[in-house]
């Protein structure tokens, strides 16, 4: 079984280092894959290099220095503070980067996802029911992320405005505290925020499940454009993450939930269901960007236009590349 697996992932990782190699080769003779370091944002925990290692593709032939934070937001804001070269977030993050003066980055690759664990939730032996309960009520949510955006719309779905909730921006650990100890009375998150209120007793009021695209976005900083060599390490990269997954879903849930569980500190039985569930939704897999992912995004900025926290309309497409297409489809 191990001799079949070392096959199954050595070959995967070969098709993977051909395109890689092309890109470098003729391009950037100066430029070496092992010259290359991708400084790579994860969200809740680096569930992007566990699940590389797990596949046996994480032997990449450049260095990958990743940095763990609580949401896509902070990912951006490493971005923009030139910390980060590769970002991973929802469609939201960017926007509030782009709109914040001049990006030094572009939105270069879609990762369809899973959009479970997107939820309102209340405390144990809360008396609210739904979100129309949620009026007059203190509301955390973590602010320019998924979670203000399906809030909001919940929000109208229940006919209610934002102005109706005393809303308070917290950080996904800091709106757990909170929820906890009383000081709101619901809260808007995502990821491992929900998976342990839920664990706290928790229950859920409210799901951004059908509300969210699916759309998780790879933002990278301008100079990795810049660089064939980095640019072709971000498309490899992001081609692997998208093989690793389907080395998973291959029959190979029971390893992956274990490790799921070790780092999200839940029951095996509940990580596995947790990645089934996800990967039955929607499987995890890259695509090139595109006409419609724009437009998926553009909507996102216009709902928060209308909401009034950007000052006025948003052109998404300003700050989207198709500069990576070529490589990514390359790559997968």
């Amino acid at each position: 079984m191990l001799f079949r697996r070392t096959l199954r992932t050595s070959a995967a990782a070969l098709v993977l280092l051909l395109p890689f190699a092309a890109a470098c080769g003729s391009e950037a003779q100066a430029e070496s894959p092992s010259s290359v370091t991708l400084k790579v944002g994860a969200t809740g925990w680096k569930v992007e290099e566990a699940v590389l290692k797990y596949a046996g593709l994480d032997d990449t032939p450049y260095r990958v220095k990743w940095s763990q934070f609580q949401g896509g937001d902070q990912q951006l804001q490493a971005v923009r503070a030139g910390a980060l070269d590769l970002a991973s977030s929802s469609e939201i993050p960017p926007v509030f980067a782009a709109a914040d003066g001049e990006p030094n980055f572009k939105v270069v690759a879609v990762q369809r996802g899973a959009t479970l664990n997107q939820e309102v939730v209340v405390p144990k032996g809360s008396k609210v029911t739904g979100i129309a309960g949620l009026k007059g009520r203190k509301v955390g949510y973590v602010q320019n992320t998924t979670a203000h955006y399906f809030l909001y719309e919940l929000l109208k779905q229940a006919g209610l405005k934002w102005s109706d909730i005393d809303a308070k921006p917290l950080l996904p650990n800091d709106g757990l505290a909170a929820l906890g100890g009383g000081s709101i009375d619901a809260l808007a998150s995502y990821g491992t925020s929900i998976i342990t209120a839920h664990q706290q007793g928790a229950t859920t009021v409210g799901s951004g499940r059908d509300i969210l695209s699916g759309n998780f976005l790879w933002s990278a900083r301008d100079s990795v454009l810049e660089s064939p060599a980095q640019k072709a390490a971000a498309a490899d990269l992001i081609a692997r993450i998208t093989k690793a997954y389907a080395y998973v879903r291959d029959g190979h849930e029971d390893g992956f939930a274990k490790i799921t569980a070790d780092a999200t500190h839940q029951p095996l039985a509940q990580a596995r269901k947790d990645l089934v569930d996800a990967q039955t939704q929607r499987p995890t897999q890259a695509r090139p960007a595109g006409a419609d992912t724009i437009a998926s995004q553009q909507k996102v900025a216009d709902a928060f236009t209308e909401l009034g926290a950007l000052k006025g309309h948003l052109d998404v497409k300003s700050f989207w590349t198709t500069a990576l297409n070529a490589d990514l489809r390359k790559s997968l």
